[in-house]
C-alpha cells in the first residue's frame, strides 16, 4: 500500500496501519526515512509563516525584522537535525516508560510508533503553515494547529498501544 493511503488510513485506524509497518520488519533504515520525511514535510509547512515573519507582520512588539533566508536557515538546522535527535530521545524514554507498564514491545517499535506519528500528522501541519501565513495567528490557525497536536498525540499513542502489545 502506498505511504500516501497509509497516511489517510492512520488517521482513522492508526493500529492497523502500524501493525502492517511492524510486520514488515525491523528496517532501522526504514524508520529513519519516515522521521526524516516527516520532519522535511514539517519545515516546508513553515514557509508560508517565515515569509510572513521576514515581512515584519505579526512580529512582537520591538523585534527585528531578519531575512527570509536567515530564517529559512534556522528552521532547516532546527526541523532536519535538532527535531529527529529529539524525537530519538523521546522514542526511547516513552520505551522505557512502556517497560515498566509491561509493555512487550521493542526499541524499534517505540521509534517507529513515534516517526510514523511525525509523519501521519505532516499533512495537518501543512495547513497550519499555510493557513499561518496567509492569515497569522487568527482563532482559525490556532484550531488548526490544536488538530495538528491532537492528530499526532493520537495517532502516536495508538501506535504505541500497537506497538508495545507484543503481537
Amino acid at each position: 500500500m502506498s505511504i500516501s493511503n497509509d497516511v489517510l488510513r492512520a488517521w482513522i485506524r492508526p493500529r492497523a496501519v502500524m501493525r502492517r509497518l511492524l510486520d514488515s520488519g525491523e528496517k532501522e533504515n526504514r524508520a529513519l526515512a519516515i522521521l526524516m520525511a516527516g520532519c522535511l514535510l514539517i519545515f516546508v509547512a513553515q514557509w508560508p509563516r517565515l515569509v510572513r515573519l521576514s515581512e515584519g507582520i505579526d512580529l512582537p512588539a520591538g523585534a527585528e525584522v531578519q531575512e527570509l533566508s536567515q530564517l529559512i536557515a534556522y528552521s532547516l538546522v532546527s526541523w532536519l537535525i535538532v527535531w529527529p535527535l529529539i524525537f530519538y530521545i523521546a522514542a526511547g524514554i516513552t520505551r522505557i516508560l512502556a517497560r515498566l507498564f509491561k509493555g512487550k514491545g521493542t526499541g524499534f517499535g517505540a521509534r517507529l510508533a513515534l516517526f510514523w506519528a511525525v509523519l501521519a500528522s505532516s499533512p495537518a501541519a501543512l495547513l497550519y503553515g499555510l493557513l499561518a501565513g496567509f492569515n497569522g495567528g487568527t482563532p482559525g490557525t490556532q484550531a488548526m494547529g490544536v488538530v495538528w497536536l491532537v492528530g499526532f498525540v493520537w495517532i502516536w499513542i495508538q501506535s504505541l498501544r500497537e506497538a508495545e502489545s507484543g503481537n
